[in-house]
C-alpha cells in the first residue's frame, strides 16, 4: 500500500504520547482496586474527566490521573497512575473534609 502526500498516518495514542515525551496515563473503563496504605479509610471520593481524588478519615487528600493543569495539587503538572498524598495540605496543617473534581479542576473543603 502506497501513500500520497495527502494521506495522514494514524499512530496509536500510546505511541503519540511517548513520541511527544508526555507520560502515558492508563484510562480504565472498569473499576480497579487501589493500593493505598492499609491504615487509611476513604471517606470521600470524586472523579474528574481524567483524574480522581479521595479524602481519608484522617483528613488527607490523595489524587491521581492526568495532571496537565495542576489539578492533582502536587505543585506541578505531572500525571500519575498511582495515588499520591497532597503534601501541601499536610505542610500547612490543613485537613481535607470534602473534595469535588471538575473536568480540569479539583476543589477541596479544608479545616485548619
Amino acid at each position: 500500500v502506497g501513500s500520497s502526500p495527502g494521506d495522514t498516518a494514524l499512530t496509536p495514542r500510546r505511541e503519540q504520547l511517548a513520541a511527544e515525551g508526555t507520560a502515558f496515563i492508563s484510562i480504565q473503563a472498569f473499576p480497579a482496586l487501589l493500593d493505598l496504605p492499609q491504615d487509611l479509610e476513604v471517606t470521600e471520593v470524586s472523579c474528574g474527566s481524567r483524574h480522581t481524588a479521595v479524602v481519608t478519615r484522617g483528613g488527607e487528600l490523595y489524587t491521581w490521573g492526568w495532571g496537565k493543569y495542576g489539578q492533582l495539587g502536587h505543585g506541578d503538572n505531572s500525571s500519575s497512575d498511582q495515588p499520591r498524598r497532597v503534601e501541601y495540605l499536610v505542610a500547612e496543617g490543613l485537613q481535607a473534609e470534602e473534595v469535588v473534581c471538575g473536568p480540569w479542576t479539583t476543589y477541596v473543603h479544608v479545616l485548619e
